[in-house]
């Protein structure tokens, strides 16, 4: 049994936020958990084939954020001196209404405020924040499978990628996964209250039924032809494509797959790819036939990330679920702090940043309170 003050179970950006918050309150009696062997949770950045540096990556997951409304995040990004670019909207878009009737070009839409990416992705985001988090602090491959209230301490059992299982301690928690997740994958002893499971189980994954594919290509060839790389589509496989270049040159098309996830599981991956370089060259000429690299990534097909419930969901976030447990034995020592645990952003990267802040501050809060 190893104990801690703190646990994080969780090393998505919420979870690496919050041991980031811990840090610079001078707090080191913490451990984070995560059962993957990435850092990141729903964000995965990938280098091209003809990557030359790290910057040189691709968002897979999310991809955007917006300075103006998201002031919180932005102060960070800043802080962390991460470098920024626009959202390319330049240029016509092309819309496919019917697969009988060729893709027309309509004047593109500009997005106020407008969306930033980060220079190397999301990911650069993360790996900016981790390396004020001490690497003894990280577990990685070790996935919570139950959380148990004991007399005063709670009781973590975690399952290694091997299948071992090993045992944690700690009189806080901070659940930085989904809610729906951690209903589903974690056992709670003593069970959580009826309302609070009911609650967590009800809420929607962000990006949990998405799929995305990605093509990258030497150069975004589309622009010469006075397109800005948006597209919207009626005929599918993809309802929605934008551009995903590099500011050094390389470019690319990602685009989200239209058909709902339970229907997904009857194609197969190649057809499915076939499928979205077919899209592409009705919308954008025969040399988007050929690119130097794709991806396709069906969040809908992730353990750690959806559930069988993921598949019919319809993602709409209305209210977040309450971020603490406050009936005993839990007594506020569970707090939820991933992105649908936010009351101003649920299901984006802002709410990852603000769940996390609420989540830690009230824990340091509470911390004080007995201090004193």
């Amino acid at each position: 049994m190893r104990a801690e003050s703190i646990a994080i179970v969780g090393a998505g950006l919420s979870g690496v936020y919050a041991a980031y918050l811990l840090e610079q309150a001078g707090v080191s009696d913490y451990y984070l958990l995560e059962a993957s062997t990435i850092l990141g949770g729903r964000i995965r950045s990938v280098k091209g084939s003809l990557a030359t540096n790290d910057q040189d990556r691709f968002d897979l997951g999310a991809a955007w954020y917006w300075p103006q409304m998201q002031p919180a995040l932005d102060a960070l990004v800043k802080s962390l001196e991460l470098r920024l670019s626009h959202q390319y909207e330049q240029g016509s878009m092309m819309v496919e209404r019917s697969p009988d009737v060729a893709p027309t070009r309509y004047p593109s839409d500009t997005n106020a405020p407008s969306s930033m990416r980060i220079e190397g992705g999301m990911l650069a985001l993360v790996q900016a924040i981790c390396k004020y988090i001490p690497t003894e602090r990280r577990h990685l491959g070790q996935r919570v499978v139950a959380i148990d209230i004991n007399d005063d301490a709670i009781a973590l059992k975690a399952e290694t990628i091997s299948g071992e299982y090993l045992y944690w301690q700690a009189s806080q928690v901070l659940l930085a996964l989904p809610p729906r997740l951690a209903a589903t994958s974690i056992h709670f002893s003593p069970e959580l209250p009826a309302n609070v499971h009911s609650e967590w189980q009800g809420t929607a994954t962000w990006m949990a039924s998405h799929a995305k594919y990605l093509a990258a290509y030497p150069t975004p060839f589309w622009r010469e032809d006075a397109l800005s790389g948006e597209a919207r589509s009626y005929s599918g496989p993809m309802g929605e494509i934008h551009d995903a270049s590099l500011s050094s040159g390389a470019g690319a098309l990602f685009g989200f797959i239209g058909i709902p996830a339970h229907s997904r599981k009857r194609i197969s991956q190649e057809a499915l790819l076939r499928l979205c370089r077919a899209q592409l060259v009705r919308l954008f000429g025969p040399q988007a036939a050929r690119p130097s690299g794709e991806w396709l990534v069906d969040w809908s097909q992730s353990s750690l990330t959806a559930t069988a419930e993921d598949e019919f969901s319809s993602e709409v976030h209305l209210n977040a679920p309450a971020a603490s447990v406050d009936i005993a034995p839990w007594n506020h020592r569970l707090i939820g702090i991933a992105s649908e645990w936010s009351r101003t952003y649920p299901g984006y990267i802002a709410g990852a940043i603000e769940a996390a802040q609420s989540g830690v501050y009230s824990l340091l809060n509470k911390k004080q309170q007995l201090l004193s």
